[in-house]
């Protein structure tokens, strides 16, 4: 891996750290995407338009990015649709049991500097790493 290939992530950081900033200073709101999505349904006619926008803009961003900088890098998964199924599940859990999701807590909660979301963050990723270590060393999946 050399430098060059650490641009795209670098410039995907900035830009998910100025759209968390634009929605903070020019609608008041986090970037917690399981609270903008949990925040759509019921419908509210003065507060839904600006989540729709805001998942409209990620789910296109790959296809700007493709028009506007080039190829995609192709992302395989090596393993079965019901684990990957399962894995978004317990996603979905987490984010109720831990009121918010990573990009709510990681990328707002830590720079609000918010006990809570520190926490948070630091059980996320300690949680990830041994889901890893035991899938991937443990079980040999």
């Amino acid at each position: 891996m050399d430098i060059s290939s650490l641009i795209p992530a670098l410039g995907g950081g900035i830009l998910i750290g100025l759209a968390a900033i634009g929605l903070m200073l020019f609608n008041g709101r986090i970037a917690g995407i399981s609270g903008i999505v949990g925040g759509i349904f019921p419908f509210k006619s003065n507060d839904t338009g600006w989540r729709v926008i805001f998942l409209v803009g990620l789910v296109l961003s790959p296809f700007l990015y493709r028009i506007f900088i080039g190829q995609i890098t192709e992302i395989n998964f090596d393993t079965s649709l019901p684990l990957l199924a399962l894995g978004g599940v317990l996603v979905g859990v987490g984010t109720q049991l831990g009121s918010g999701c990573t990009s709510g807590h990681g990328v707002c909660g830590i720079s609000r500097l918010s006990i809570r979301s520190i926490t948070a963050t630091l059980i996320f990723m300690a949680t990830a790493a041994l889901t890893v270590f035991l899938i991937r060393h443990v079980l040999g999946a």
